[in-house]
């Protein structure tokens, strides 16, 4: 492990806090691709985000089977964790389980409003198990 990367603690740690992530998925003859997303994750837990059926998110990711995703502070000291697993698919998520996801990012005031317009039967939650991790943290260097 080199003196930079985070410890398993750390690094779930980090990844439970507030980012928006940028997920990443293979797709045929092109670049793969690479999008930011808001995300869920609780340590020990699986890494969800919440698109539409039919979305190209979705059907890339089905079609590879499994996604990256990063999350990053933007600000020194520079920190990242990257993790890469398997995906699975929730085909009915429930109004609660977006607005939870939703209460993540935005001020509690504003979360009902922004589910009633964002929410509707076509809403999926993938759900990825972290097989692979890569991280780092600047501030250990300092």
């Amino acid at each position: 492990m080199s003196q930079l990367s985070m410890t398993p603690e750390q690094r779930e740690k980090f990844l439970a806090d507030v980012h928006v992530g940028v997920i990443a998925v293979d797709r045929d003859g092109r670049a793969p691709l690479a999008v930011p997303i808001w995300y869920g994750y609780e340590p020990g837990g699986d890494v969800y985000v919440w698109t539409g059926r039919g979305s190209v998110k979705e059907r890339l990711i089905r079609a590879a089977g499994r996604f990256s995703l990063v999350a990053q502070h933007e600000k020194p000291p520079y920190k990242y964790v990257s993790v890469e697993g398997p995906a699975e698919f929730d085909e009915s998520p429930t109004v609660d389980d977006i607005r939870g996801l939703a209460a993540r990012y935005l001020p509690a005031e504003e979360v009902d409003g922004f589910v009633e317009q964002a929410y509707d039967d076509s809403a999926i939650i993938i759900r990825m198990r972290p097989e692979h991790w890569l991280s780092v943290d600047y501030g250990k260097g300092a």
